[in-house]
């Protein structure tokens, strides 16, 4: 189980393990929470009261401190598995669900034609439709796409990335998802 680590403001920074949330929970670095605790880790005997120590961890923590503001402004990183997620598993031509192994990153603009491999110019495809397309423009090939690309925002980056998302920490990010992501449907 990964725990979500939040900028003080609230904004996502990175999944991290329980271990590594562990150190920042005794480390004093954490400013705030949300959820019920997910995992209780115990430690060593304390010498003076002979009490086991332990640190309740919960699914989402703030934690204290700067972040470097430039971080927020990128695009995130595009990945065939995020893409595929971003998409729903389903073909931007032919408009059927497919397994990840069916799947592949379409270019809109094909790259040998000076299309970029950027998060506006893929979509997921089929292997079928993605050959028939070959190295055309989708209008070239006569094939029309059933839904845009976008870029995805740091909120949906976050569950794009494929984790085992606790209840908690999905009912955070999709708050401040657009309702009109597709991640909501």
């Amino acid at each position: 189980m990964d725990v979500l680590q939040l900028d003080v403001s609230g904004r996502p920074q990175a999944w991290i393990t329980t271990r590594e949330a562990a150190v920042i929970y005794a480390s004093d670095g954490v400013a705030w929470t949300l959820g019920d605790p997910c995992q209780v880790l115990r430690g060593g005997l304390q010498r003076v009261s002979g009490q086991q120590s332990r640190i309740e961890v919960h699914p989402i923590i703030a934690v204290r401190g700067a972040v470097p503001s430039r971080a927020w402004r990128q695009a995130p990183a595009l990945t065939n598995s995020k893409l595929f997620v971003r998409d729903r598993f389903v073909c931007a031509y032919c408009g059927h669900r497919y397994l990840p192994e069916d799947l592949t990153r379409e270019h809109i603009q094909p790259t040998s034609r000076g299309g970029q491999d950027s998060w506006m110019n893929c979509i997921t495809a089929c292997k079928s439709c993605n050959g028939r397309k070959g190295n055309r423009m989708p209008e070239e090939a006569h094939m029309s796409l059933l839904y845009l690309p976008y870029v995805p925002s740091l909120h949906e980056d976050m569950i794009l990335r494929g984790r085992r998302i606790l209840a908690d920490q999905m009912d955070f990010l999709l708050a401040s998802v657009p309702r009109t992501s597709r991640l909501h449907g």
